[in-house]
């Protein structure tokens, strides 16, 4: 979503006319000198090695919590030098050229700068330390936070109540026939999600939130500020996992607990929201996170000079689908959103969801054909995506003031998707995150055929756990 500044204009009478083309370049002059002092710039730099050594990783509670490493043992994942953070030398460096660190990727070995003056990224290239710079941000303002209300008040739903728990909400969780395990007593108990999104408005104050379980918030975006206040998208999201208020609407992991990030800046679209989602995924990682997901995509910025092209669709070229592969090797489980694509000349689905580690998630109607928003497939190298499909047109959601709502996308798919999934996952805690996927995919609607609008079609999560267990579906 782009932002549009306002233009000032002033008009100045004067009676000595002959002296009114000099004011006016003078004034003009000021203005430049005015705008460009409040512009600045952001440069991803490549790191051509972190500045640490094997015996960094032998002390992993030094930059893990004891959450992360229970959860790797658990998975038997290793810890590596990639989990290691960059050495402050290494940042020291970059930033004795008169820049600003803004955020920082272990994972993928960079960091991200803010200068006024661009010229300094010439500074920067010609450092030892140095692999080579892009630029991913450029404009005025980059701080300029979102405006919170201070008001404690309880959103309360006006909708009418209906007879049954999940409310409005049935169909979407019944279509993946989810219910069954929530009878079972699966709701996501002793899992912890992350849901990364735009911002997650009053949250803190709507009513189906009441109960759920918040284990931190964190904002990339604007450090140190709410999410609790700007955009709404992450409160629909949430909603279709977290909401617990009966006969309104029930989500699909209810008693699951939660750390909400914002990575996304709706003003711009940049390649920085890239790094911000990396450093979500790293930070999820660092707090023993289990499940991300996110209803984030992108292939296309305001600077087309950082566009994406279909080739690129491989699931190894964007920045944002290295990470999420390196987060899929760290054994966290991605749910990410094809897209609303399916419409526009792009048509297939986005980054990072071209990930082949993660489940990508599409969108269909309440008749179970595919919503005419929802990307399609395959990548560029083949691949079937995406993955599977959910209910993504008609979805019930919560909205920022606390009603019940419908909205359209992959965006709610693919949480109601997540929910299960992590449902699924408490119930059958041997399998790996890859192993879940494989399980989800072989036991959807149409795993024997799949194709480029489906996927392998629509999950049978209670299918998936009586599969596994090797036991008749009843």
């Amino acid at each position: 979503m782009k932002g549009n500044s306002p233009v000032l204009k002033k008009v100045y009478k004067y009676k000595r006319y002959y002296f009114y083309p000099f004011l006016i370049w003078i004034s003009l002059f000021l203005s430049i000198i005015s705008l460009n002092a409040s512009e600045s710039y952001c440069f991803r730099v490549y790191l051509k090695n972190k500045g640490i050594a094997e015996k960094d990783v032998e002390s992993p509670e030094t930059f893990l919590s004891q959450e992360t490493i229970e959860r790797r043992n658990k998975r038997n994942v290793e810890i590596t030098l990639s989990d290691v953070p960059i050495h402050l030398s290494s940042i020291e460096t970059i930033l004795s050229t008169g820049c600003r660190l803004v955020t920082q990727s272990k994972w993928m070995s960079t960091i991200v700068v803010e200068c006024e003056d661009s010229l300094l990224v010439e500074q920067i290239k010609i450092l030892p330390v140095v692999d080579s710079v892009q630029c991913v941000w450029y404009g005025k303002d980059r701080l300029q936070t979102d405006v919170c209300q201070d008001d404690n008040t309880l959103l309360e739903p006006a909708n009418a109540k209906l007879p049954n728990d999940y409310g409005y909400a049935e169909q979407q969780i019944e279509m993946l026939n989810g219910i069954r395990l929530h009878t079972m007593g699966r709701r996501g108990q002793g899992m912890r999600i992350a849901v990364i999104d735009a911002g997650f408005l009053n949250v803190d104050r709507i009513q189906a939130f009441s109960t759920f379980q918040l284990i931190g918030t964190r904002n990339f975006v604007f450090p140190g500020k709410s999410v609790f206040c700007g955009d709404d998208h992450g409160t629909k999201v949430l909603s279709c996992l977290a909401a617990n208020l009966p006969g309104w609407m029930i989500g699909t992991a209810p008693e699951a607990s939660y750390l909400l990030i914002k990575s996304e800046d709706i003003r711009t679209e940049f390649p920085i929201e890239e790094d911000y989602w990396a450093a979500a995924l790293e930070y999820a990682d660092s707090v023993g996170v289990d499940i991300i997901t996110s209803s984030l995509g992108y292939y296309e910025f305001d600077d087309p000079a950082n566009n994406y092209t279909l080739s690129d669709l491989d699931g190894r070229t964007a920045f944002v689908t290295q990470v999420a592969e390196m987060a899929a090797e760290k054994g966290m489980l991605l749910f990410c959103s094809a897209g609303n694509e399916g419409r526009k000349e792009w048509e297939k689905v986005t980054f990072p969801s071209d990930a082949p580690n993660v489940l990508t998630v599409g969108a269909v109607t309440s008749e179970n054909e595919r919503s005419n928003f929802s990307s399609t497939g395959f990548t560029a190298d083949f691949r079937v995506k995406p993955d599977v499909v959910a209910l993504g047109s008609g979805v019930t959601v919560i909205g920022s003031d606390g009603n019940v709502k419908y909205a359209n996308g992959t965006s709610f798919a693919t949480p109601i998707m997540a929910g299960l999934g992590v449902c699924l996952w408490q119930s059958l805690p041997w399998l790996t995150n890859k192993e879940i996927i494989e399980l989800i995919r072989q036991t959807a609607s149409q795993a024997n055929q799949p194709d480029v609008e489906k996927g392998y079609g629509i999950p049978d999560i209670y299918k998936a756990y009586i599969r596994e267990l090797n036991e008749p579906v009843q």
